[in-house]
Order: C-alpha cells, then structure tokens, then sequence
C-alpha cells in the first residue's frame, strides 16, 4: 500500500472513530465525558423534579382548600416564565463573561451554546446540559419565594415579581458566586447554592411577607394545612431531588459527588430528627410536618457545604440546622408576627445562613472536609461576607422590585377575593370538586 493510500484510510479511519465515539469529541479546550454528561443529566431532571412536582405538591398541601390550585399554578407557570428567561438573556448574565458583579450579554439566546461547547465551569460537560442544569436552579429560586406570599399575592403581581427578581436579583449573585464574580474570586464557599438559592430567595421572601402583610386572621387564626399527605409526599420528592441538586453541583461523576450525596442524606435525617425531638419535648407529641420540614431545613443546611464537608460535619449541620430553623420559626411567627406563610425565611434563609458559615468550619481537613486555602478565620470572615452581601442585595432589591410591581399593577388581592380563595377568584377554577 502507497504511503499516500496510507494516509488516507488513516485519516478514514480517525474521521468513522470521532463519529462513533462522541463521548471523546473534542470541544472548548477539553473533551467531553460520557459519563459525567450521564449523571448531570440525571441530575437535571432530580433537580427539576423538585419545583414540579416536588415543591408545589408540598407547599399546596400546607395552604388551605381554596388556594391549592393558585400554589401549583404558581410553581408551574414560574417554570416557565424561567426557562424562556434565561435562554433570552438570565443565562448570559449569570455564566458569560462579564465584570465582578455580572456577567455580560454575549451568550443571550444561546449564542455560541452548540452541540460540542463546554462551558469553562462545566469541564467535561457539554454547555447545552451544564446550562439546562443551572437553569433547574433559576427556576427553583424564584420558586421557594412562593410560601411567603401564599394566599393573598395577585397572580398578575407574582409573575412580574418572579421574572423581575430572576433578572434583577438572581442572575447577579449566581454570577458572584458561580459565574466568575467577586464571591468566588474572594474563595466564598457555596457548593451548591447556600447563598446563590437559600439566603437569595429566604431574605427576599421576608421582605415580600412584610410588604404584603399578615393573612386575614394571622397569628390568632393561624390557617391550617388542608391535606398533609401531599406535602409529605411533595417533601419526600424534594428530598430525593436534592441528591441531583448538591451531588450534580460536583459537575462530574466523582469521588466529590459521592460525598454530596452522604453528607446530603446524614443532614437532612439529623435535622428532621432534631426537629421531631424538640417539637416532642416542647409539644408532648411529634408531628408530620414537623418532620418533613426539619428534614428541608437540613438538605438546606447541607447545600452549601456538601462537596467540602465529611460526613461528621454533615450530622454537625444537619443537627444545628434542624435546632436553629424550628427556633427560628417561632421567632417570626410568634415573636415578631411576621407571615411568612410557609416558613420561607426561617428554614431556607436562616438554614442556608447556617449552612453557609458552618462550611467554613468543617470543611477543615482536620474535621473531615477537603481542606481549606485559608486560615479558618479568614474562611470564616469570607463566609460572613458572602451571607451579608447576598442578604442587603436580595433585601434591597426584592423591595425595589416589589414597590414598582405594586405601583403598575397592584401586589395583593382584595379582601374579597381573599375571602372567596385565589383558586376562583385568580383563575377561575377550583383545586377540588364538591
């Protein structure tokens, strides 16, 4: 055979290999790994799984009747507002270049997003899946700020609060965090959205829950949940979707996805027990609810420090979390009256909070974690930051927002519509024949 035959059957040859082996194909500088798409795929749906169905059924289970359909209404139409958000821009601000505080408008509608991109952060992962990953956690952000408002906000006034605040507020400090910005270049941990989710979405549900006021009959005529089997079916798919939440943020199928996802598991069982026994010796009896929430709390403590910590500091954060979050609701509930209708603020702000500073304590490879770049003090005073900086911006911002959106088109129902319930008077439809 010729040299020139040679050469070309070699290249025939490299050319059929490419085709039939895409998991090696070559893109942005590295090359993208079938088995790391694999799992952030599986992890997009568990993450996905955990706004519809997983959110709305828990947060419609702990509203009365007549506002059930509004919640899930809610949840649902928020996914969607989203998803087109951040394929027209939310996407680019986050994750494109840009400047320490945001990111810029070079990646709006995808541009560039091709079959064989990866994006700098997603390291073997094609941009298309890191994207579709990330934008599982735009959606739920907005999402979790649903349960301070339950009952009493306009459908018209929550769906521009929700694309606003996606814009406005969440994009930014994911870009902080995440996206190149000053958090991450400070070293501010957040594996998986203790600031960037949790504090982001908790401080801002506060200040809606004040600016809209108290539900009629709040806190003397505290309302009570109407079906507690589905938000303890709706807290059990959350749970299981969080596997996807903290273990995909590893963005690899590895030995750091296999950690997130123990130390997941250890949190959320220490902070539900934690809960149950507090509520037991307080109450005489432990209940469901209180169960399932403690379990949230701790799948929130987790989450910023669940690829940085062993499991010791899991349980640690797990039992903090579960004590801090059920004092912190009776907190704001009884002490300052303030209705925050599903506890919004006190399990995913302060939990995220708790979650946040303690990574900078047991991530420590004397404790079990991976080890820190920084004296624990310096760790600590960087985590501090982080969890003030995204609390006034997320306060600040959600105010401005909610002021404008009162001021076009009104944030809270009337009292009548109130009276008769969101789900008819909203929508026009009922969660429930009779």
């Amino acid at each position: 055979m010729s040299n020139k035959l040679r050469k070309t059957a070699g290249t025939a040859l490299a050319f059929t290999a490419l085709i039939l082996i895409p998991s090696t194909a070559m893109a942005s500088g590295g090359k993208i790994d079938g088995g790391d798409t694999a799992w952030l795929l599986t992890s997009t749906a568990l993450v996905l799984f955990m706004t519809i169905p997983g959110l709305a059924l828990f947060y419609g289970g702990l509203v009365r009747t007549k506002n059930v359909l509004s919640v899930l209404m809610q949840c649902f139409s928020i996914t969607c507002l989203v998803s087109i958000l951040w394929l027209v821009g939310a996407y680019s601000l986050a994750f494109s270049d840009g400047n320490a505080f945001v990111g810029g408008l070079g990646k709006m509608f995808f541009k560039g997003v091709t079959l064989k991109s990866i994006h700098p952060v997603a390291g073997t992962i094609p941009e298309t899946v890191f994207a579709m990953f990330q934008l599982t956690f735009a959606i739920i952000t907005p999402a979790l700020i649903v349960g301070a408002y339950a009952e009493r906000m306009k459908f018209s006034a929550m769906f521009l609060f929700s694309g606003a605040w996606l814009i406005l507020v969440y994009a930014p400090v994911a870009h902080w965090v995440w996206g190149g910005g000053w958090l991450g270049n400070m070293g501010a941990l957040d594996f998986a959205g203790g600031t960037v989710v949790h504090i982001n979405s908790g401080v801002s549900a506060l200040v809606v829950a004040i600016l809209l006021g108290k539900r009629h009959g709040f806190p003397d005529q505290p309302p009570s949940p109407h079906n507690l089997t589905m938000s303890v079916t709706g807290a059990s798919m959350l749970w299981v979707g969080w596997f996807g939440f903290n273990a995909g943020s590893a963005v690899a199928a590895d030995s750091a996805a296999g950690m997130a996802m123990l130390v997941t598991q250890m949190s959320a069982a220490a902070a539900a027990l934690t809960w149950m026994f507090i509520e037991w010796s307080k109450f005489g009896k432990p209940s469901a609810l209180g169960l399932v929430t403690g379990a949230v709390a701790g799948l929130v403590g987790i989450t910023p420090a669940s690829g940085f910590v062993g499991p010791i500091g899991g349980l640690v954060i797990g039992i903090a979390t579960g004590a801090i979050c059920f004092t912190a609701v009776g907190i704001i509930k009884q002490t300052l009256r303030i209705d925050d209708s599903l506890d919004v603020f006190p399990v995913h702000g302060v939990g995220g909070m708790v979650g946040a500073l303690l990574a900078g304590v047991f991530a420590s490879a004397g404790l079990g974690g991976v080890g820190l770049k920084m004296s624990m003090g310096s760790q600590l005073g960087v985590q501090l930051i982080s969890i003030v900086a995204t609390a006034v911006y997320a306060g600040a911002l959600s105010f401005l927002i909610l002021k404008v959106v009162d001021a076009i088109v009104g944030l809270r129902a009337s009292a009548d519509d109130e009276e008769v319930g969101l789900d008819t008077s909203q929508h026009n439809e009922t969660g429930y024949s009779i």
